[in-house]
């Protein structure tokens, strides 16, 4: 199993940019997800919980996107690294600055890539600007299943172009 694989690959690693190189070797795979762990849902981005370790230390997760679907502004509860598998996820990264959010930069995020976020500093929103589905895997280092989400923050303040 795949998933399994990868979730032990994990528990060996420490370090988000290792985690961010192991997921690398994994993201191209056809056989990574099942259908069922692929659909997505009509009205806003899917998450799909993959694995969530006993002790609460990490979670996985699949993130279906369809096109325009997006999240608000927000950080994170825990450090995090993502994995495009599917498509290109654009990402703007936000800072705090003197009580309005301004614009730090946008990304686009392959298939095959990984990139990791580390509270603080990790205020961004993600979305898929194309017209095809997207796909991403994320990897938590919390317990996403009792949280409910990774999100600590929405941020909904004026935006100043970077």
């Amino acid at each position: 199993m795949v998933i399994q694989s990868l979730v032990e690959e994990i528990r060996a690693t420490f370090r988000t940019q290792d985690i961010a190189n192991v997921l690398e070797k994994y993201l191209t795979r056809d056989d990574l997800l099942t259908p069922e762990q692929s659909e997505p849902d009509p009205n806003t981005y899917r998450q799909h919980i993959l694995h969530v370790e006993p002790d609460g230390s990490f979670s996985v997760t699949a993130v279906v996107w369809l096109p325009g679907q997006e999240t608000c502004i927000h950080d994170h509860v825990s450090w995090c690294v993502v994995g495009t598998h599917e498509g290109v996820e654009e990402e703007t990264r936000y800072r705090f600055v003197g009580g309005v959010l301004t614009e730090d930069g946008v990304s686009y995020n392959h298939a095959g890539t990984a990139v990791f976020l580390e509270p603080p500093g990790d205020i961004h929103s993600v979305r898929n600007s194309s017209s095809t589905r997207v796909i991403s895997i994320h990897i938590y280092g919390a317990d996403v299943a009792a949280l409910g989400s990774s999100i600590r923050r929405k941020y909904e303040l004026p935006v100043r172009a970077g």
